[in-house]
């Protein structure tokens, strides 16, 4: 069985009915998925919600109780990421999720879903930014290591955009890497070739716009794969977009459905300890057929 923590809760982020980041990407996700020659092997869970101890491992009291606020009044944290009344409930149970979802691949060793939003890799400690409200996979790779059999964690981001958030967080622990694949020049702006970390622990991958999976197989061939293994992760999360999908209205790379089981299967051969959590992806096709891909992969391990 293959474990997708999900809630509805997830689609009461209302965002607007013309914003990209919105409830009917997750929607497509959940009705592929159960709709898949393979549904009766994924096992269904309800995440618990964070504690405020957990989410303070990155965001300051201060900054959770503003979003709190701003969500009550509905309001937005920056122009890009509006919130609205359950929206500080779902970005808590967000962060749950990637929390349970740890624990999950430790006790399973093996791979692990999570569906979850609003998503997470943009928002630094003190301010919540690109659709994100709280670092949900940055929180996790450092819960990850109050494990006794976690050492070393690495968060692999392969959404189109770079995640300028996990970055700034694991950029001083050196029991943490960070390696990104994005398109630049692109939002944010930072991912940059020599922003490498006080520890030599972050990669950061350029592409240009217009890659498809020549160019993003011999990334991953020459540069992720090489890095990943050489810092042998206990645990390997990654955090998943599908913006870098052919058609998404917010990027311009190629990538085909197909893609992204393959770039599952490279993380799955670094280790089998993966939690595959969602970031961006704003074209519900390519979230559809990309998770399905990734969800075919994985049921070799599941």
């Amino acid at each position: 069985m293959l474990p997708v923590y999900y809630s509805d809760l997830f689609l009461e982020h209302l965002t607007g009915s013309n914003h990209f980041e919105r409830p009917a990407r997750l929607t497509s996700i959940v009705a592929a998925l159960k709709s898949a020659s393979f549904a009766d092997r994924l096992e269904w869970r309800s995440p618990a919600e964070a504690s405020l101890d957990d989410i303070q491992r990155v965001h300051p009291l201060s900054y959770i109780q503003s979003v709190r606020d701003i969500a009550a009044a509905g309001g937005e944290l920056d122009p890009d990421t509006p919130v609205s009344p359950r929206s500080y409930d779902a970005a808590k149970l967000a962060v749950g999720s990637w929390l349970d979802g740890v624990n999950a691949v430790m006790e399973r060793g093996k791979p692990v879903f999570v569906l979850c939003r609003p998503p997470g890799h943009h928002a630094e400690p003190e301010q919540g930014m690109g659709f994100c409200v709280f670092a949900n996979g940055s929180i996790a790779s450092l819960y990850a290591l109050d494990r006794s059999d976690v050492g070393r964690v690495a968060l692999f981001d392969w959404d189109v955009h770079h995640g300028n958030g996990s970055q700034a967080i694991l950029w001083d622990n050196p029991n943490t890497a960070y390696i990104s694949i994005h398109q630049a020049p692109l939002y944010p702006g930072t991912g940059k070739l020599e922003e490498t970390g006080n520890h030599r622990n972050i990669l950061n991958v350029p592409m240009a716009a217009g890659s498809g999976w020549t160019e993003y197989e011999a990334a991953m061939q020459t540069k992720i794969l090489p890095f990943l293994k050489g810092f042998m992760p206990d645990l390997l999360l990654v955090s998943a977009g599908f913006d870098c999908g052919e058609d998404d209205p917010l990027a311009e790379m190629k990538l085909q459905p197909e893609a992204f089981g393959q770039m599952a299967q490279m993380c799955l051969e670094v280790t089998p300890r993966c939690l595959f959590g969602l970031e961006g992806g704003y074209r519900l096709e390519n979230l559809a057929n990309g998770w399905l891909s990734v969800a075919q992969t994985c049921m070799a391990y599941a």
